[in-house]
């Protein structure tokens, strides 16, 4: 059992977290600040806090990693933290990232989506020294596993949490974690903006699908059905090549079947 610290804020970080947490002693959690949420945009705190006080671990929420952080761990394990850690504090101790992905490709934001939207079949976990550059520290750890043919990015990103604390294990075990660098040309994952979640029908259907899958259950695709714009949840290619929503939520509705959706246009 390894005494750390862990930085992390989004859903995939809070996973890794709890699943760090029960086999490693986490002196403290490094995440960002409460931020406004939802409709009423209440002050909401990350879903990695939510996590950490769930289990008694102190939490820290700078508005930035500044130098002097009271981690009070030789190493911190870093998840989706989405903040820049700046050198002088990288320079403090041991920062080891976790990236759901098999770097160099698809450095960046979002590396489970981009890999999802452009056909991957393979991705992974790399866990890697942090350093100033985005994601191109040199490699502890990698595994890589297969995306399935209608995994989503909920299911990737639970493997992945899988694959990232069992890798951890060993890289925590080593007195000296023993580094190399990446190889091969780096490509990047750039973060998700709102044109992206738009399906453009007029594109082919497996396409589509993919954007679909990438942006399912934590996003969502959006496009105008039936003269309605509704959130795509999952979807499939149909048997003559075309387009099929299964699953959809209205706007300001709940997510439901396509079926009864159309049902209730009538």
């Amino acid at each position: 059992m390894a005494r750390i610290a862990v930085a992390a804020t989004a859903p995939f970080g809070a996973d890794v977290l709890g699943r760090l947490a029960a086999r490693h002693d986490v002196a403290a959690l490094l995440t960002r600040p409460d931020a406004p949420a939802g409709r009423g945009r209440r002050l909401t705190a990350p879903p990695a806090k939510a996590v950490a006080d769930r289990l008694g671990i102190p939490v820290l929420q700078p508005e930035r990693p500044l130098p002097g952080l009271a981690l009070d761990a030789p190493v911190v394990v870093v998840c989706a933290y989405g903040l820049l850690v700046p050198p002088e504090t990288l320079a403090e101790r041991l920062w080891l990232n976790v990236h759901p992905s098999l770097l160099p490709r698809w450095r960046g934001a979002a590396p489970v989506e981009r890999a999802i939207m452009a056909g991957d079949t393979e991705t992974g976990v790399t866990i890697h020294e942090t350093v100033a550059e985005l994601d191109a520290g040199p490699v502890a750890a990698q595994e890589a596993f297969p995306i399935g043919a209608d995994a989503d990015a909920g299911d990737v990103f639970t493997r992945a949490a899988e694959v990232a604390v069992r890798l951890l294990d060993g890289v925590l075990a080593e007195p000296e974690p023993r580094f190399r660098p990446q190889v091969g040309e780096a490509t990047y994952a750039e973060k998700i903006r709102p044109g992206d979640r738009v399906l453009d029908l007029e594109r082919p259907a497996a396409e589509l699908v993919r954007v679909v899958r990438a942006l399912s259950p934590h996003i969502g695709a959006r496009a105008e059905l039936e003269g309605r714009r509704v959130t795509v949840w999952r979807a499939r290619v149909g048997e003559k090549g075309s387009f099929e929503p299964l699953e959809v939520q209205p706007e300001g509705g709940r997510r439901m079947e396509v079926g009864a959706w159309r049902r209730g246009l009538r």
